[in-house]
This record gives structure tokens, C-alpha cells and sequence, in this order.
């Protein structure tokens, strides 16, 4: 099993996540992080560190998010590797569970 990050991430890219895994799987975009599932060993360290309740376990993956499973794969394949926390974007709170985020992803 793997962790997911999913369409609240988009725009708010916080990166509180970073800095708890022990196995550097995330991956940063331009506006926005994705878990590496090859490299994730389902600590569970990540999610509660979310400020916007973005990351999930698979199992536990909300349905219309499922397609992120598959996203954060490809998406961290192209990304690099983030291991330290980074200021979140200035209007990262505006953007913090706004639905609908998808079209403003950035490759």
C-alpha cells in the first residue's frame, strides 16, 4: 500500500509532509507534491502532518480521488525529490479546499 496525495494539494502545496519521511518519496511540482509509490513504505507519518488534509492512505482513497493514485505515479517518475519543508505559496490558504482544483495543476 502507498499514501496518496490528492486535488487539495493543488495550489496550496504545503510541505509539512517532506520533512517526516524517512524515505524521501515526495516529489515537487510546480504546484504541487506527489508520493512516490515505489519509494513509500505506508508509515502514516505524512498525512497527519497535511495541513490541508490532502494526503490519504490508498485503501482509504475518497472515489472521486481515485485517479490520483495513478497521477502521483506518473507525476513522480518527472518531479524531483523534496526533502525539506518550503514556505507554502503566499494564497495557499485561499485555495485550501476549494473544489474543482484539477485544471490548475501544473506540470
Amino acid at each position: 500500500m502507498t499514501f496518496v496525495v490528492t486535488e487539495n494539494c493543488i495550489k496550496c502545496k504545503y510541505t509539512d509532509c517532506v520533512e517526516v519521511c524517512p524515505v524521501d518519496c515526495f516529489h515537487e511540482g510546480p504546484n504541487f507534491l506527489v508520493i512516490d509509490p515505489d519509494e513509500c513504505i505506508d508509515c502514516t507519518l505524512c498525512e497527519p502532518e497535511c495541513p490541508a488534509e490532502a494526503i490519504f492512505a490508498e485503501d482509504d482513497l475518497p472515489a472521486d480521488q481515485m485517479h490520483f493514485l495513478e497521477l502521483n505515479a506518473e507525476l513522480a517518475k518527472q518531479w524531483p525529490v523534496i526533502t525539506e519543508r518550503k514556505d507554502p505559496p503566499a494564497d495557499a490558504a485561499e485555495w485550501d479546499g476549494k473544489p474543482d482544483k484539477l485544471k490548475y495543476l501544473e506540470r
